[in-house]
């Protein structure tokens, strides 16, 4: 099972939004510690909360949602056609009023995605997890807490900048290092870093240190940078399933990317997290 912290991540929700979904009991929790009070999930409760998502953004109360959703964390809850003959009649709502009401264009689009999420889950793509031992390396990294997820391309400037400018030439290729152990909206606390063999760096924001070993559970992915949910998902619950702890932060790997000249939809990423047996 999950924490809440790795639950937020897997699912790409705030713990403040699952814990009160837990405290409406629109979604609990599939275990609380009596000592400690932490709650725990699991990736089957996914698909429920996928639901309840989809429904939130149909413009669903939570109410309304509750009493279409029933208790139970089961996969067949409600029905895939029910949920997505809904997104399609809001769709074609949004259709009729897109005139004056631009800004729901927005919406519309987290529509799609949801239902896109929704019809994947029942044919994931299969991706290959091995577990794997990863030597401890130096790197040279810069670590800072940014805007959001999509704000993270100045700190990789700022880091090969410092390196240019003191002649070190990265020995492998990039990566980012999260150190969050939920997901968040806002204020990500992140590491962008690229293996060094030498050299030197004054004191700084860009520093030289060592990145200890670890033994990971990783798999690679194909294609661009804008949807990582599925190979996540894939990777935490492989994670669940085969008795492994999440024991560090996640990192990405970025094999190939458009530094190389390629198109997006052959860039090559890495996503390793730390893991030890339970």
């Amino acid at each position: 099972m999950f924490k809440i912290g790795e639950f937020s991540k897997l699912s790409r929700v705030p713990v403040k939004t699952l814990r009160y979904y837990h405290q409406i009991g629109l979604l609990e929790p599939a275990q609380i510690d009596d000592f400690t009070g932490y709650r725990y999930y699991t990736a089957v409760q996914l698909t429920r909360l996928n639901h309840i998502l989809a429904l939130k953004d149909l413009g669903f109360s939570l109410e309304q949602i509750g009493q279409m959703v029933p208790d139970a964390a089961s996969a067949d809850d409600l029905l895939l056609e029910q949920v997505r003959g809904l997104l399609r009649l809001k769709q074609a709502e949004v259709v009729q009023q897109i005139e004056m009401e631009q800004a729901r264009l927005a919406r519309l689009a987290r529509l799609e995605q949801r239902l896109k999420q929704i019809e994947k889950e029942s044919k994931m793509p299969d991706y290959d997890v091995v577990i794997k031992q990863v030597d401890k390396m130096k790197i040279a990294g810069v670590r800072d807490v940014v805007a959001n997820y999509q704000s993270v391309g100045p700190l990789y400037g700022e880091l090969f900048a410092a390196l240019g400018q003191h002649g070190i030439t990265p020995a492998g290729p990039v990566m980012g290092i999260y150190y969050d152990e939920e997901y968040k909206e806002s204020d990500v606390d992140v590491e962008t870093a690229v293996p060094v063999t030498g050299g030197s760096l004054p004191k700084g924001r860009v520093a030289i240190r060592e990145l200890p070993g670890a033994e990971v559970a990783s798999l690679v992915r194909t294609g661009p940078y804008d949807d990582f949910t599925p190979a996540y998902q894939a990777l935490m619950g492989w994670i669940e399933a085969n008795g492994y702890r999440i024991i560090g932060p996640n990192r990405e790997i970025y094999l190939r990317g458009p530094e190389a000249g390629v198109a997006p939809a052959e860039f090559v990423t890495e996503i390793q997290f730390p893991v030890a047996k339970v």
